[in-house]
C-alpha cells in the first residue's frame, strides 16, 4: 500500500508555493534545494517552519515544494501558508492552534497599482506654479 500524499496551496502577494507532504523524516525541499540554501538567511526558514513547531510535527513529515513569483521573504510566507493548509488535511485538530497563530489567513496586502495622471500609487507629479 502506498503512502498518503498530501497536498496544499499558499499564496502570498505574488508568490505561490505548491505544498506535498508525506509522513517521513523530516526532509523538506524547496525548488531541488535544501531550505537553508534556497532562502539565503535564518529568517526565511524561521517563518516556514512556524506551522510544523507549533503542531509538534517537526521531525515527522517529509515536504516537497516548488514555489515561485515574488521576492524571497514573500515565498517563504506562501510556503508557510501552504504547509499550514497541508496540516489540516493531515488532521483537522491543528485548525484551532494554526487559526490562533494566523497561519491560515491568507496575508491580502498587495502594491496598489499605479494611477493615470499621476507619478505613482499616491505619488502626484511636482506643482509648478510659475
Amino acid at each position: 500500500m502506498a503512502e498518503k500524499l498530501y497536498y496544499a496551496t499558499g499564496k502570498r502577494k505574488t508568490a505561490i508555493a505548491r505544498v506535498w507532504m508525506r509522513p517521513g523524516k523530516g526532509n523538506m525541499v524547496i525548488n531541488d534545494s535544501a531550505p537553508e540554501e534556497y532562502f539565503d538567511g535564518e529568517v526565511p526558514v524561521l517563518i516556514l517552519k512556524k506551522p510544523l513547531t507549533l503542531t509538534e510535527t517537526m521531525g515527522n513529515l517529509d515536504i516537497s515544494v516548488n514555489v515561485a513569483g515574488g521576492g524571497k521573504i514573500a515565498q517563504a510566507g506562501a510556503v508557510r501558508h501552504g504547509i499550514a493548509r497541508a496540516l489540516l488535511e493531515i488532521n483537522p485538530e491543528y485548525r484551532l492552534t494554526l487559526k490562533k497563530a494566523g497561519l491560515l489567513t491568507r496575508d491580502p496586502r498587495a502594491k496598489e497599482r499605479k494611477k493615470y495622471g499621476q507619478k505613482g500609487a499616491r505619488a502626484r507629479f511636482q506643482y509648478s506654479k510659475r
